[in-house]
C-alpha cells in the first residue's frame, strides 16, 4: 500500500505563475524526495506603478511516503 504526504508551499518569481511553480518545486525538492505533483490553489500578483512586479502562487505538492526498511 501506498501513502501519498502533501504539504503546502507559497513561492513567487518576478517572471510569472509558471516560473513561481518551478520555484516552488526547485526549493522544495531541496529538502523533499520524490515529489510527484504541484497543484495551484491561488495565485496572487504585486503591483507597482501599474506594473506586476511580483508573481505569486499557493501551492500543494505530492510526494510518496518512503517505507521504513526492515532491519
Amino acid at each position: 500500500m501506498s501513502v501519498v504526504k502533501v504539504i503546502e508551499v507559497i513561492a513567487q518569481s518576478d517572471k510569472g505563475w509558471e516560473d513561481a511553480a518551478r520555484v516552488a518545486v526547485r526549493e522544495a525538492a531541496q529538502t523533499v524526495r520524490g515529489i510527484k505533483s504541484l497543484w495551484v490553489k491561488e495565485m496572487q500578483a504585486v503591483i507597482e506603478n501599474g506594473n506586476i512586479t511580483q508573481y505569486r502562487i499557493n501551492a500543494k505538492l505530492s510526494f510518496g511516503v518512503e517505507e521504513a526498511r526492515k532491519g
